[in-house]
């Protein structure tokens, strides 16, 4: 597997060099970041009984497929994962689980569609006693289903000091065990909010003033996951209004003179969720961490990238382990799911209109091996960056401005202060 891995991380090298990917400076770094993650998801799904002739087939896709295709393939290389993970954790917490084809409704409510879920519509009228019934699960702790976790899939998760070489690195995300390339290694928690929910996002303007939990995915999507914090010790409704105290990590430089006067004169919109009473989510999620990955320091390297993961809302008995939610009532975004288009011999499976909610996973870029987790936060070099950054790629930050600008542009007047890591 390791000279396997090797020719994967050469076909990186060679495609991200591609004017393939110099047609529109919009895209440029999306579409290295989608290559990037079908070669490593894909080697990630063949396993360890691979072959050189897999590999190189997987290599020749990358380098011809087109870029729709090949999110379709990532998106069904992370869904696997997840669903291997769901069902691991139902194992474990659902009294009296049978793994089959056609799982049991564990969500504890009755069945809605798959639009409904999403914006929170389509049962009993909202805010009244008993609304929604939280499933039994059974009384077992946190650290109890890492351990679980770390003796079915190789790794669990741990907060503790970084070993980052800076006085203000705080609390870092560490890796217990191993875990391969292209291993969904965490989620990245919280409330996810559409350009139409901007102005409601805490302390807009200056949403990152005191706030180091925020991300962007590429489409705009922001996920807040400091009410997220470091989870809870059970299976609850969650509504993501609370902000649970998870510790004094706003770096010096976060918190500028002139943001007092911002909070005076600047507050968040109230509302917006007025449809939306929630979900019950698995608060216990030993892999709901990824909000405490930190920028590696100077002379060290990122291990993980985000992916964007976009989670079919019909996949009720999931959805407990999917740690977001979604504000507001946005319709869903649908996403044309046609199975695996290479991986089942080449043929497609049915076509279906899914609504997903759009949320963030990290990724192993190589083998981790009992080690703290570091990503590329790609600050945007539009403002000062603060003094504990220091860039991992600076071709890769001059992306990330282009594309901040670009958007900003786009939405002039809800992105003016907006400037987040992602």
């Amino acid at each position: 597997m390791a000279f396997l891995f090797q020719k994967f991380q050469e076909a990186v090298r060679t495609l991200a060099k591609s004017p393939t990917f110099a047609r529109n400076p919009r895209q440029i770094q999306f579409e290295a970041d989608m290559n990037r993650l079908f070669l490593y998801t894909s080697y990630n799904r063949l396993g360890r009984d691979a072959t050189e002739t897999d590999a190189e087939e997987i290599i020749d896709m990358a380098s011809k497929a087109a870029l729709a295709d090949q999110q379709k393939q990532v998106q069904e290389n992370i869904h696997s994962q997840i669903k291997s993970f769901s069902t691991l954790m139902d194992e474990i917490l659902v009294p009296n689980f049978k793994n089959s084809n056609d799982p049991p409704n564990i969500s504890g409510v009755p069945r809605r569609s798959g639009l409904s879920f999403a914006v929170g519509k389509g049962g009993p009228p909202p805010n009244q006693p008993g609304d929604t019934v939280v499933p039994e699960t059974k009384p077992t702790s946190r650290t109890e289903l890492s351990q679980f976790l770390n003796d079915h899939i190789g790794y669990a998760l741990d907060i503790k000091p970084s070993q980052i070489p800076h006085k203000e690195a705080g609390q870092g995300l560490f890796l217990n065990g191993e875990a391969d390339v292209g291993a969904v290694v965490a989620f990245y928690p919280g409330v996810t909010y559409s350009p139409a929910y901007y102005r409601y996002i805490p302390g807009y303007p200056r949403v990152d003033a005191n706030n180091p939990y925020l991300i962007t995915r590429y489409d705009g999507i922001v996920i807040n996951a400091q009410p997220w914090g470091t989870g809870g010790w059970t299976r609850e409704l969650w509504d993501g209004l609370s902000i649970p105290a998870v510790g004094s990590d706003v770096r010096p430089g976060s918190d500028r003179g002139s943001d007092h006067m911002w909070k005076l004169l600047s507050k968040p919109l109230e509302g917006g969720r007025s449809d939306n009473n929630g979900e019950v989510l698995e608060r216990r999620n030993p892999l709901a961490f990824g909000h405490f990955a930190n920028h590696p320091g100077k002379g060290m390297e990122p291990n993980v990238m985000v992916c964007p993961y976009d989670f079919p809302i019909n996949e009720m008995e999931m959805r407990p382990y999917i740690p977001n939610i979604l504000f507001g009532s946005d319709e869903p975004a649908k996403m044309k799911r046609f199975g695996s288009f290479w991986f089942k011999s080449g043929k497609s499976d049915e076509v279906s209109d899914v609504p997903v909610l759009k949320t963030l996973v990290l990724v192993a870029t190589r083998s981790l091996c009992d080690e703290e987790i570091l990503l590329n936060y790609r600050l945007s070099n539009s403002k000062r960056r603060p003094e504990w950054y220091t860039p991992v790629d600076e071709e890769e930050d001059r992306r990330r401005k282009t594309y901040m600008q670009t958007t900003e542009s786009a939405n002039d007047d809800q992105l003016r202060s907006l400037h987040l890591s992602g």
